[in-house]
């Protein structure tokens, strides 16, 4: 099976989603412009919560009415290549670091694109690279309107944007191609992407001169593009296996618990969903939250208990029980036996 050629996971957006990540690169392009962004995230309720978690997505459609909005808000329709400029090579997560640090532009482009599903799934297709072209081609999103031109224009931008930042070079690419008819801004794209703009073409795609794509990286380190492509490669195994919403909430569940207990509306706002949202895809799993965090609890005492020397009133802590009689309390239920005897027992 090819490696993106992958069912979306239950409950998720059928059109796709992307993480917040690219959506605070559009509200940094937006209040560039001049926009209140303030107004624009408490429109589309995007709380600080949400917009701060490394595991927070948004829908397709809510990102692209976002930018809508944003383009309405300070009436530049090329805001794309805004986000473009003002991209880095962190706001692709891992994989945009992981990029930054391989040792030629070619190759960290190519990272780039290899694990763009860490964070973005689309339906209608996914990015790829033509190395022996050097080639990066974005899939159609035809029909094309106002709402999602500027999606092209990012992404396109975003990487044209990194290879200047891999590299330290202004003049990166030989051509661009865009798929969807020009809009009477031409001469501002071929300044901004500094060569040839064709419009109305056969796909959406940038090609890199030759020199760039084989240049060395100005932050090229070995070791660490081996250890953070790893955990792309463990992340992106995660997502082809299809992670359901409680696994989702499990992971975020475990750094919480350390001194509380963690709240539906906490984890919900993480995840970038309404609460009720999340309790109708858990139930949908026939599952819970508070199933789910008796669960994770459980699994991790037994690891402490068995794997540690880690006393009960830190365990306690660490699980955000309120003294460590409650923890000996929940064991007792989870075993039948206390957490002492049990780790005499795996002793």
């Amino acid at each position: 099976m090819d490696r993106y050629d992958l069912q979306p996971p239950p409950n998720q957006d059928p059109l796709g989603d992307i993480s917040v990540l690219y959506v605070s690169v559009l509200l940094r392009a937006a209040e560039a412009e001049g926009v209140n962004v303030a107004d624009l995230t408490r429109r589309f309720q995007l709380s600080d919560q949400t917009l701060t978690s490394s595991a927070a997505r948004i829908s397709i459609p809510r990102f692209m009415r976002l930018g809508h909005a944003a383009i309405q808000a300070c009436g530049n329709t090329a805001l794309g290549l805004r986000m473009g400029a003002l991209s880095r090579p962190v706001d692709a997560g891992i994989a945009g670091l992981a990029g930054e640090s391989a040792s030629t532009a070619g190759t960290a482009i190519q990272t780039l694109i290899r694990y763009s599903l860490l964070t973005s799934r689309n339906s209608r297709g996914t990015p790829k690279a033509e190395p022996e072209k050097r080639r990066l081609q974005f899939y159609s999103i035809r029909p094309y309107n106002s709402f999602n031109y500027f999606v092209v224009d990012s992404v396109l931008g975003a990487w044209t944007q990194f290879l200047r930042t891999v590299t330290g070079q202004w003049d990166v690419l030989e051509r661009v191609s865009i798929e969807y008819p020009s809009t009477g801004l031409d001469e501002m794209f071929e300044a901004w992407f500094r060569c040839p703009v064709q419009f109305g073409a056969d796909m959406n795609s940038v090609t890199v001169r030759q020199d760039i794509w084989s240049q060395g990286t100005v932050q090229t380190q070995a070791a660490m593009h081996e250890k953070l492509a790893r955990l792309c490669d463990e992340e992106l195994r995660e997502i082809q296996r299809g992670w359901t919403t409680g696994d989702r909430v499990r992971k975020l569940l475990t750094p919480l618990f350390k001194g509380e207990t963690p709240s539906l509306e906490t984890i919900s706002s993480k995840l970038g969903v309404t609460p009720w949202t999340l309790q109708r895809q858990l139930s949908a799993e026939n599952t819970g939250f508070r199933e789910l965090m008796d669960d994770t609890r459980k699994q991790l005492a037994r690891d402490y208990i068995r794997e540690t020397e880690t006393s009960l009133s830190e365990i306690a802590w660490l699980l955000g029980f309120s003294n460590p009689a409650a923890l000996h309390k929940a064991y007792q239920r989870w075993f039948g036996l206390s957490p002492g005897e049990h780790r005499k027992q795996f002793r």
